[in-house]
């Protein structure tokens, strides 16, 4: 259910005390600097006439409007998962557990709440998603499972299968070079994603984390009629420089070609995603008369939830009627920070990283 914001007065007392209750309720928005933030945000008080206050991230973003760099509105502003995902970065090889968690002076249970809430995993689930990505870069440079299994961090072969075969849907000896749809792993600063594609396509580009992955890789395999190999194709590399330069924010075009199946009904969705500027959201029923079928919101929510090819085709710019943050494959947390990118590329360009238009096509 929605929160109904209290009055103007109210927030902008609640503004000045700093008051923690309306923590991820309200956002307060400064007309004289452009910038949105946390009520308890610890930056000098702006002026009430210069203050007006919305519900949701994603409305401030609409607006125009920049988040905070100093209270950090789309992060978790939790220290702990702050810590511990910095102690993670310094050595993602340390094989972590709830004792280690204890050490460095944290609740256990208080940590796997509040990395599900910001992240949609825990935080040793996310520890041994690291781990596995060296594993998986042992055997895209042709190393064998054991040596694999090893960098990985995995004491034990059955476990490092099962860990491998839940994430990618693949046992690690399935996956060999050579074949026509081949996987590569690439790192991004909101988590790993994965890569498929073949010399001149990319058919999959997926967060690890995807609850759907392991389904989409099995479906990409039967309609290839052979398992997917693993290596890193042309259409990957691209993709890979292109997503190193939107997460830096630098004014682009994607232009990697893209296979993304699907029917023709959803690939006229997918277009229509690829036609919003970067900056700027849609609903669903926006979305649906956009391509001419006011009625069929519910069937164009379905294929953006069916888009494989995530970022590349934007289907985190569709947000609810009420602004909200409505579902999303990657988490909405992820969904919060890419619309956010986005808002600061579209100032200084709409089209900064919007696809050309060939890009959704399929071959």
């Amino acid at each position: 259910m929605l929160f109904d914001l209290p009055d103007h007065d109210t927030l902008y007392a609640a503004l000045l005390a700093r008051d923690p209750r309306y923590e991820g309720q309200a956002y307060v928005c400064v007309s004289t600097t452009g910038i949105f933030c946390r009520l308890t945000c610890p930056a000098r008080k702006p002026r009430s006439e210069n203050c007006s206050f919305r519900a949701t991230v994603a409305d401030c973003l609409d607006a125009g409007y920049r988040p905070c760099k100093r209270c950090r509105p789309l992060g978790s502003g939790d220290p702990a998962v702050a810590a511990l995902v910095a102690a993670l970065e310094a050595d993602p090889a340390r094989r972590w557990s709830e004792r280690d968690v204890e050490a460095a002076g944290h609740d256990p249970s208080t940590i796997r709440r509040a990395f599900k809430r910001q992240f949609g995993m825990t935080f040793l689930e996310m520890a041994r998603l690291r781990r596995l990505r060296a594993g998986f870069g042992t055997l895209e440079e042709g190393g064998k499972v054991i040596a694999a299994q090893l960098e990985a961090g995995f004491s034990s072969a059955s476990a490092f299968r099962a860990a491998f075969a839940r994430l990618t849907g693949s046992a690690p000896g399935e996956l060999r070079a050579g074949r026509r749809l081949s996987a590569t792993w690439i790192p991004t600063p909101l988590g790993d994603m994965i890569a498929v594609a073949d010399r001149t396509h990319l058919h999959l580009l997926e967060f690890l984390d995807r609850k759907a992955l392991p389904a989409e890789l099995r479906q990409l395999a039967r309609d290839a009629k052979e398992p997917i190999g693993i290596g890193r194709m042309p259409p990957a590399e691209q993709a890979a420089e292109e997503l190193a330069g939107y997460f830096e924010a630098r004014p682009q075009r994607f232009a990697t070609p893209l296979a993304p199946g699907g029917t023709a009904f959803s690939r006229r969705v997918w277009e229509a995603l690829c036609e919003i500027p970067a900056g700027q959201t849609r609903s669903y029923g926006a979305l649906a008369r956009e391509i001419g079928r006011p009625s069929a919101v519910r069937a164009v929510a379905r294929a953006n939830g069916a888009n494989r090819i995530a970022i590349l085709i934007p289907c985190h710019r569709v947000i609810g009627a009420d602004g909200t943050l409505t579902g999303y494959g990657g988490g909405l947390w992820r969904k919060e920070r890419l619309i956010a990118i986005e808002a600061a590329l579209g100032r200084g360009g709409a089209a900064a990283v919007t696809p050309a238009e060939e890009t959704c096509a399929r071959p």
